[in-house]
């Protein structure tokens, strides 16, 4: 509490204290307001720039921090590696417990690609697995997490919970059943597609709007999806499926891994403002991508420019982007053509815009960790991190009860009220 605070205090204390026909409170007070006048209110001592970064680890440890997007699974299929060591990646457990990470969303991805060759189902399995293989290789470790509860129950037992969420409606391979074998799996949420449109949505990459929004099937499955308790996830979505969405959903949706096209004029794949005041108006929340491109416009228009580049000469060398030679040249051309990177000050600048718009409620984490290459901001490279973000937050005057809900109380509530409603649904209500 500050001086001026004591002296509130205070002056209420002498209020009740003193019969108001003796005059005491009356002259006392003024007395003192004519001190204050000239004296005035003594600041609080801030803290020091090292005192803060101390603060802030002891946040990130003190926390539940949710992040609803992380592609391990992914990495791991093409190449496994012991994740309670090091390893190459953004993800361990040695970094995540210095990051204060507790409920890392597992993304379950599978490609377009996979989508069009009937292959989706098979590698959507094949991700699960390896989760479930988390949980029994390092049960001391890891445990699953199927509602916010088991989250809360999870990190009181010093475990790293592993909710999942599904990237790409592919796997549910226009079988409306598939939704409920997936939530029994352990999906979450699902995001309806991904980098082009398929069979239940149009994507925000996508120009051609194959339905100018929803399939017919794809609102069939965000009802089921409110039926059974999952959460719909807009990243990825184009904006017309997003309104959509808006409209027919009975539960507040989840952007697992967006940021804001404020920031990234003309991005589809980011969220307008106007379409984060909806998604709050509906209950929702944004969690906040850490790609430098999704981060600032400057980035997005040098890698714009870049992907077109490498387009044109795969073309004149004959080369498909898929094939061994293909990748091969990709990955030298982007080592020769590095793009600069954001900082950990554009995702907190991010977090502060949303709060700004639609209030502290309505924002959180969603890195995008493992599938960003290269992208990541400075002092948000890995997930031991985190605790950098928290600082940026301290230093912009964000309170500890806001950086709770930011770090992961924000998503928690919002699974909780999916949750809710499709008790409701289940009941007939």
């Amino acid at each position: 509490m500050d001086y001026c605070a004591i002296v509130c205090v205070r002056a209420r204390i002498d209020f009740h204290s003193h019969p108001l026909n003796s005059g005491v409170f009356v002259k006392q007070s003024l007395v003192f307001i004519t001190l204050l006048g000239f004296v005035g209110c003594i600041p609080a001592p801030r803290m020091t720039d090292e005192q803060l970064h101390a603060r802030a680890y002891d946040l990130a440890q003190k926390f539940i921090i949710v992040d609803t997007h992380l592609d391990v699974p992914e990495r791991l299929a093409e190449k496994w590696e012991n994740i309670t060591d090091s390893t190459g990646g953004d993800f361990d457990v040695p970094r995540a417990r210095r990051g204060g990470l507790n409920a890392p969303f597992m993304a379950i991805y599978t490609s377009a690609d996979e989508e069009v060759k009937g292959l989706s189902q098979q590698k959507a399995d094949t991700e699960i697995a390896i989760v479930e293989s988390f949980l029994r290789r390092w049960p001391e470790i890891f445990a699953p997490a199927y509602s916010p509860a088991d989250i809360v129950k999870n990190t009181s037992a010093g475990k790293i919970s592993l909710p999942m969420g599904m990237e790409n409606g592919g796997p549910i391979a226009g079988k409306l059943e598939n939704v409920a074998y997936y939530y029994k799996r352990g999906i979450r949420y699902l995001i309806l597609t991904h980098a082009r449109n398929n069979h239940l949505s149009d994507s925000s990459f996508d120009t051609t709007r194959t339905w100018n929004g929803l399939s017919p099937l794809g609102i069939q499955v965000i009802a089921e999806m409110n039926r059974l308790g999952m959460m719909v996830d807009v990243s990825h979505l184009s904006d017309s499926a997003f309104y959509q969405v808006m409209r027919c959903s009975k539960a507040p949706a989840i952007a697992s891994h967006s940021s804001c096209r404020f920031y990234t004029p003309g991005y589809e794949r980011n969220m307008s403002d106007a379409m984060i005041k909806e998604l709050a108006n509906h209950g929702g929340v944004i969690q906040i991508n850490f790609g430098s491109e999704f981060l600032r416009g400057d980035i997005l228009q040098k890698e714009i420019a870049r992907k077109k580049e490498v387009r044109e000469i795969l073309k004149e060398m004959n080369l498909q982007r898929t094939d061994s030679l293909g990748r091969a040249f990709v990955d030298q051309y982007y080592k020769d053509h590095p793009l600069p990177f954001a900082d950990v000050k554009d995702a907190a600048v991010h977090i502060d815009h949303v709060a700004k718009l639609t209030g502290v409620d309505h924002v959180g984490i969603g890195s995008d960790f493992e599938g960003l290459g290269d992208d990541l901001p400075t002092g948000l490279k890995d997930v031991s991190q985190y605790p950098n973000l928290i600082y940026e937050l301290l230093k912009m005057g964000y309170s500890e009860d806001d950086i709770e809900k930011i770090c992961g109380k924000n998503l928690l509530r919002v699974w909780t009220q999916v949750e809710e409603t499709a008790k409701k649904i289940q009941a007939g209500n």
